[in-house]
């Protein structure tokens, strides 16, 4: 009995999931409605808050899963050996990221910056995220003088500022990829004056 139970759960949670994706397709994210999930789930609304606390933690799923898709590409890729191919891998990724405000918006919540107490999806693919740079930052033309982890973490607070930028009026000028090379380009390759190496 308690098997079918679970086996019943797991396919409604499967009908919702499968629905949200269907209607994010057609609409995209931010256009997502729980009463549209539900009536094309063919269950109530009550099904989708015993399976999910709100539409965040939907979205938590759902993000996480396509960034997961993009770091699964990211790692089938030849590590980069410079600034250039780096940028060129993580561009998906950062497109993904930067493709509607609402999916930045969710991300930024979930990713453990707004101190959430569950560690979600989308906050366990920042992790790993960090660890494939942080391994690729290991070999490579890269800075020496840190340790690749903290250089890690840095191109992950530029990602997220060259992100938010593109949502800024006052900085249209430059394109996400132009912008997130030239941060790259200046934390992994600093160039030191003489006089500041005295």
């Amino acid at each position: 009995m308690a098997k079918t139970v679970q086996k019943r759960t797991l396919e409604t949670r499967s009908r919702l999931i499968s629905a949200a994706n269907d209607l994010i397709a057609q609409g995209g994210f931010e256009a997502l409605r729980v009463e549209e999930v539900v009536l094309r789930a063919g269950v109530a609304k009550g099904t989708f808050f015993a399976h999910f606390k709100d539409k965040d933690a939907l979205m938590d799923l759902l993000i996480g899963e396509r960034i997961d898709g993009f770091l699964d590409q990211i790692e089938a890729q030849p590590t980069p050996q410079n600034v250039a191919q780096m940028a060129e891998t993580l561009m998906p990724l950062l497109k993904f990221m930067a493709c509607e405000r609402y999916v930045f918006d969710v991300i930024l919540r979930r990713s453990g910056a707004a101190a959430v107490e569950e560690i979600g999806a989308i906050a366990m693919t920042f992790g790993r995220q960090a660890e494939v740079v942080s391994a690729w930052l290991s070999g490579g033309s890269f800075r020496k003088d840190l340790s690749p982890e903290l250089m890690a973490d840095g191109i992950q607070a530029f990602l997220v500022q060259a992100i938010a930028l593109e949502f800024c009026a006052l900085h249209r000028g430059q394109g996400l990829g132009d912008r997130f090379k030239s941060y790259l380009q200046a934390w992994l390759m600093p160039v030191f004056s003489q006089s500041a190496e005295r």
